[in-house]
């Protein structure tokens, strides 16, 4: 586990991407091993895309991951219901209600990662691997960078 002071205008920085580059420069970890999960709708059914922190999700490959036909970001008050955490602090582990994941492939090439362990300014670290044990997730090419 790792904490850091969280600060309330994380989410104002980097166009709205604040909360994981937020965790990347307080922890001074490189931004390619912090990952962000989020919350996708796809086919009327959501899912968890977990992505480098400097990266996007690429919508299109995310709803062949989940094995749908189209995907788009879910509504923050949706995706907060679904999960039990408040965004920005969206875990891919212990979620209100079980959601399929898919972690970018890119995760395979560090020893551990970095996710929100369920709170803004609360990182846990773990092997990729375990990751996709514990939440009987798919390791797929997810992400977009800019």
């Amino acid at each position: 586990m790792h904490e850091y002071a969280h600060d309330e205008r994380a989410s104002l920085r980097a166009g709205g991407r604040g909360y994981a580059l937020e965790a990347v420069e307080a922890l001074g970890i490189d931004a390619a091993r912090v990952f962000k999960t989020i919350v996708v709708a796809c086919d009327g059914r959501l899912g968890l895309v977990v992505v480098p922190a400097d990266a996007e999700v690429d919508l299109k490959a995310a709803a062949d991951a989940l094995g749908g036909r189209k995907a788009a970001i879910a509504d923050p008050a949706e995706a907060e219901r679904a999960t039990g955490y408040v965004l920005g602090g969206i875990s891919p582990l212990g979620t209100r209600r079980p959601l399929p994941v898919v972690l970018d492939a890119s995760a395979a090439d560090f020893p551990t990662i970095h996710v929100s362990a369920g709170r803004r300014g609360l990182e846990i670290e773990l092997a990729a691997g375990d990751l996709l044990a514990v939440t009987k997730g798919r390791l797929a090419p997810v992400a977009r960078r800019g």
